[in-house]
This record gives C-alpha cells, structure tokens and sequence, in this order.
C-alpha cells in the first residue's frame, strides 16, 4: 500500500470514536431500519449488534465508529429517537485484543429461580470470564416442565483446561447438561 495512503487509514483510525450505544423501549416494526438509518446519515459505521425483543421491548447494544466531528451530531439523531432510551457510551480502544481461550458453552438444565446466579459464580470462581449470554426458558416437550438454556462464550484464564469449567458447573446439580461447540 502505498504510504500516503497508509497515512491516511492511520489518520482515520485516529479521529475515529468507538462507541457503544444502548438502547431500550417500546418495540415497533422498522425500529432497526430507523435507528440503522439515522447511523448511516450521520455518517457512523455499525460494527456490530445484539438486538432483541422481549415481552414487548426492543433492548439492543450497538457497537459503532464515527468520525470525530460527526460524533455530536450522531448522538443529537439517536437521542432524538421517539419512546427510545439511549445511553451513549465511548469505547476503551487502549485495550489489547485479547490471546486467552475462548470457549462457548451450551447449557441445558430444569429451569429455577437463580440458575444463572449460579453458573456466573461457578464461572467466576474458576477465574473466567462471560463474555457473551444468551438464555431462555421454554418448556420441556412431553413433560410441560420449564427447562433453562443458554449460550455462553467464556475467556478462560491462561492454563486452564475447558474440561475444569465444564465438570465445575456440571457439578451444581445433576439434571444440567454443558455442552461445548466451536467459537
């Protein structure tokens, strides 16, 4: 690549604002098409997403870049956003990308008030580190029961094997089942 435009990217990197953004309210159709648009008019980049809706509200985080003198008017359009609440927060951009091992988790078990307390503590007592979580009860087919399931991706700290993680929580009750699948 050339080196006056290599200069350039390096420019661009430097005045660029990493964001994330929260966003929470009343769901309605086109709620992503609006807030996607009002990104893309005020001149930011949407990197990445987790946007989901439930019992009737939109709850969404949003990671984004925008040049640094379009950042005022970005945040002016999203906070002016109808029945939204959005929270604006900047990026640690100094923080090294991380070299430890990830691993997602499937879990599966009877669902019960403070399981997901109890995964977090087994996971942090190991020394690692959730990531990402996606849960949900649902129903068991042919037994009606409620049953709990999630996705975790977690960092597990240097030297440690996934198998200590998973025989950890598999050991808070005997009807829970964890799984791994590729990250």
């Amino acid at each position: 690549m050339p080196m006056h435009l290599l200069s350039l990217g390096l420019k661009r990197e430097l005045f660029m604002k990493q964001l994330v953004i929260t966003i929470l309210g009343q769901d309605r159709p086109g709620l992503v098409e609006s807030i996607s648009s009002v990104v893309l008019q005020n001149h930011g980049n949407w990197l990445s997403s987790n946007l989901s809706h439930l019992l009737g509200h939109f709850a969404g985080i949003i990671q984004l870049e925008v040049a640094e003198e379009h950042f005022q008017s970005l945040q002016s359009a999203l906070n002016k956003l109808p029945k939204l609440d959005v929270r604006i927060e900047t990026g640690n951009t100094e923080i090294e990308p991380s070299t430890l091992e990830q691993i997602n988790l499937v879990i599966t078990g009877n669902d019960r008030p403070g399981i997901v307390q109890e995964l977090a503590s087994v996971i942090r007592h190991k020394g690692a580190n959730i990531t990402h979580l996606n849960s949900r009860q649902q129903s068991a087919p042919n037994w009606g029961v409620p049953i709990f399931s999630a996705v975790a991706t977690v960092t597990l700290p240097n030297g440690m094997n996934k198998d200590e993680v998973i025989e950890a929580l598999e050991s808070i009750t005997s009807d829970l089942i964890v799984d791994t699948e590729e990250v």
